[in-house]
């Protein structure tokens, strides 16, 4: 339920055109949806800002479907679903034409918020450290970008050539919060946390030879950074840097 949604529910039962038990039931049936194989929060954009995402992998087609035209019915909010195919998107997309897909992130979305109204004074910036780590960036862009942020990247600038890096100096230092995606040995969160008095969320990636133990190493080399204000999350988890760095940048 929405604000507007529970403005006019309160209006209808001021003006008498809605009872007291119909109010009660409107409110009681408003925090969540029993799809018997999910339940969904539709009072999450209240408390978070944002409708519930839909973790896609795993899910059959007709679930993301389900789960997303339950969403789109209860919010007026951006509405998004992770990890998913191009299977499930055709899926989708056959029933609900608006829907598009972005293949590198795998993110199924719905671009619809007339309300947001992005801040360019207030920049998230994702810095990745190669080629191969783009995927898992485009999460993170998407992400942030879907939450109302103005996002800008740039690609392969790690720190087997750091004169690359450097290239970007003027927009390290104007972004608000630095996204750091990177594999094999994460170092490249460390170099731009020394550079910066901005927030770096490090995304460890799955990116590596043998010895990276697809992430694990990068993920204990951004935990164990030297540089102050660094901050890290789960191996590959574009998502959730993203929306983390929605969170900081929104706050003024």
């Amino acid at each position: 339920m929405t604000e507007r949604e529970i403005r006019a529910l309160l209006t209808k039962y001021k003006q008498g055109s809605m009872s007291e038990q119909e109010a009660v039931k409107a409110i009681c049936d408003a925090p969540f949806e029993d799809m018997r194989y999910a339940e969904v929060d539709h009072a999450r954009e209240i408390r978070q800002g944002f409708p519930e995402v839909i973790y896609g992998e795993s899910k059959t087609k007709e679930q993301v479907l389900g789960i997303m035209q339950s969403l789109c019915a209860h919010s007026e909010g951006n509405v998004m679903a992770t990890r998913c195919s191009a299977e499930q998107y055709a899926y989708v997309r056959a029933a609900m034409p608006e829907a598009k897909y972005d293949e590198a992130a795998r993110i199924i979305y719905l671009d619809r918020d007339t309300r947001i109204q992005r801040d360019a004074q207030h920049e998230i910036l994702v810095l990745t450290a190669g080629t191969s780590d783009i995927p898992v960036a485009r999460e993170a862009e998407l992400t942030a970008y879907l939450w109302g942020n103005t996002v800008r990247s740039f690609y392969d600038c790690g720190v087997a050539g750091i004169h690359r890096l450097f290239a970007h100096i003027k927009d390290i230092e104007r972004a608000n919060v630095i996204v750091v995606v990177a594999g094999m040995e994460g170092a490249l969160a460390s170099v731009v946390g020394g550079l910066t008095n901005k927030p770096v969320i490090a995304v460890p990636t799955s990116i590596g030879y043998g010895a990276s133990l697809h992430g694990l190493s990068a993920l204990l080399s951004m935990l164990n950074s030297c540089a102050a204000g660094v901050s890290v999350v789960n191996i590959d988890n574009g998502f959730g840097a993203g929306v983390l760095a929605s969170k900081i940048n929104h706050l003024r």
